[in-house]
Order: structure tokens, then sequence, then C-alpha cells
């Protein structure tokens, strides 16, 4: 089946139909689909990282063919109660893995293998021809949503919701403000809001005006973060380097590094996409939640840096995210290599 609606959506992933055994969630927003995916699997497992009930797969598990998907969804829980496959794919996908993927869907939805695991697979934007989108749509045990970015309605409902659950708020022209101001990435956004909600002050029951969001907007706490992505997608090694160093000298992590990281690597795919589809390169950066200070710079690397190279950065920082958060890691190090590998790429590139 289909689920379009947002209602039907926000409902579905709240209390999913028990008859459902299979979701698939496809879309050019990959912060809303790995955040619905969470959603999802927490209503199966308390833990995601349960090595028992759950299990994670790629693109490259599927198309060794060995039937290790079909074994995961066969299983049975050791400790009792459901299990949880997750089939996470990268960008465009192969028509042997969308066909297997396809099959074990339809399988697994007429309840072929352990009727207790629930299987998400999460995926970029499937056309039409996929038969893994005709499967999940047409399967009366699978489900298909499609995560779209937000429309404007959608971003300021979320941002009011939020920010109420930390007892603050915005007046009605700084809201408008912050909204156009915001990008578009569900991740993204929900950064920026949590970020807000600090500055005026959790709990404390303020509404901030128009006037004091434009303070707040002009406040940069990790501009030397900042400064070491923007470096490092520009191709400047050394000065990305130096403003890394800088920032954990001013007591910054190693996670909050990869995250700014993924931020200028997200508003470049933004624009990149958006000036694909026929957008202005100023409409596009303004759509990405680009400083003005930063779009001479920040459209002189969008011409250079291809989706193409931008998922492989993107898989890397995934890779060293994990990698930094594993307990004893060299953590500074680590993100110290990804922003000279990402500024040699980008020199690759051309800048």
């Amino acid at each position: 089946m289909i689920l379009s609606r947002r209602p039907e959506i926000d409902r579905f992933l709240a209390k999913p139909d028990p008859a459902v055994r299979a979701v698939l969630l496809h879309g050019k927003d990959r912060s809303g689909v790995a955040e619905r995916a969470q959603l999802l699997g927490r209503t199966v497992v308390a833990d995601l990282n349960d090595p028992f009930n759950v299990t994670l797969l790629t693109e490259g598990d599927i198309d060794a063919g060995d039937g290790r998907l079909e074994e995961a969804l066969a299983a049975m829980s050791m400790m009792g109660g459901r299990r949880l496959v997750r089939v996470r794919l990268g960008g465009s996908v192969r028509s042997g893995v969308d066909k297997a993927l396809a099959e074990a869907l339809r399988h697994h939805a007429d309840g072929t293998f352990n009727p207790d695991s629930l299987l998400v697979i999460e995926a970029d934007a499937l056309g039409r021809d996929s038969t893994l989108r005709k499967a999940a749509e047409g399967a009366t045990g699978a489900a298909a949503i499609a995560c779209y970015e937000d429309e404007t309605g959608d971003v300021a409902r979320m941002t009011r919701e939020a920010l109420a659950t930390d007892k603050v708020g915005l007046t009605a022209d700084a809201l408008d403000r912050f909204v156009a101001r915001l990008p578009r990435e569900r991740g993204l956004m929900r950064q920026e809001i949590e970020r807000l909600a600090l500055y005026i002050g959790p709990g404390s029951g303020r509404t901030l005006d128009l006037e004091g969001l434009e303070a707040h907007l002009g406040v940069e706490p990790d501009a030397s973060l900042q400064d070491a992505a923007l470096d490092a997608f520009g191709g400047r090694a050394e000065k990305a380097q130096g403003a890394l160093r800088r920032a954990f000298a001013e007591g910054e992590s190693a996670v909050s590094a990869l995250r700014q990281l993924s931020l200028q690597l997200q508003k470049l795919r933004r624009i990149a996409v958006l000036t694909a589809n026929g957008a202005g390169a100023k409409e596009a950066a303004k759509a990405a939640g680009v400083f003005w200070k930063q779009e001479a710079e920040m459209l002189r690397q969008a011409r250079s840096w291809r989706l193409e190279l931008l998922e492989e950065v993107h898989e890397a920082l995934y890779a060293a995210d994990a990698a930094v958060r594993a307990t004893g890691s060299p953590d500074q190090l680590l993100a110290e290599r990804a922003v000279l590998e990402i500024a040699a790429k980008a020199r690759r590139a051309g800048l």
C-alpha cells in the first residue's frame, strides 16, 4: 500500500499496522528517510543497536547474493519479542539489488519468513519503474512511504512544536524569518531549531522577536568548525586543518566537527539538486540556508562538487562518525583525516 498524506504517515509511524511486515522509505530527503526509519524501528525494539534483535544490511550485502537477507528475515529472536531487519541503500540502486529486494519484500509481506520481523528499507528516491517500489506499493503486507522535502507550513509547525517542548517560542515575524532561512533537509532543520532553543533558554518561557532572532543569527559559537568545513570543501587543506585544530583548542569535539562537515555537504547537495532542476544560483543558496557572507564561496564550490562525489563523501563521513564514537578511538585524528581527505577531493574536483 501507499502512504502519502502526512496525517496517515504520522499515525503509521507512531503505531504501525501489525499486518504490515515490510516498509519502504525512499526520497531525496535522506534525513527524513533516516528519521522515519528510526521511529519505525523503535516501535519494534528499544535499542536500535541491539545485536540480538536488530540486523543492519547494506546494498553490498544484498548484492552478494548469499541469502543473508532471507536468513535475517527468517531468524527468530533469541531473547523473545520482535526482530527488526534494516536495509540501508546508497545512491542509485543497481537493477539486481532492486529485484532481489523486491522478491524478498514480497515473500516477507506474504508471511513466508518470521512474521514477527519488521523489514525496513531506506533508499534514495525510486522511480516508478523500480521493481522494489512496485512491490512495496502493491503488497498487502507492505507499505511504501515517499519522503519529500517539507513544505513551508510543515516546517513552521515543526518549529513551533519543537520550541514549545522547551517552553520557548518566536513571534510571527520571527518565525517567518527563521523558517525562510532554514535548509529543507529535515536533519539540518532539527539541529538549527535545537540551537535556537538553546539560545533562547530552555524552560525560560521567553518568546523571541525579530530583533532578538537577528541577534541569534549573527551568533556563531562554532565559527572555527564552520571555517574548517568551508575551507575543506573549498580545497584549502592547510587552512581547514588550522581551523579544526583551533576548534579543538576551544573545546569543540570531533563529533561536532564531523557534524559541521555534514552540514556543509548537505548545503552543497541542496544547491546542486535545485540548480539541476532549474533554480537560480542565488535562489538555491538561500533555500539551502547559506549565510549571505558565504554565498559567493558556496556557489563557487557547488560548481565543482558533483552529486556523485558528494555521495562518496557522505558515506566516508558516516563511517568516520561511527569510528569516532567507538570507545578509545583517536577521535581528533579521525576528524582531521576526514577534513584533509575532503580537501584533497575538492582539489581533484578543480577547486
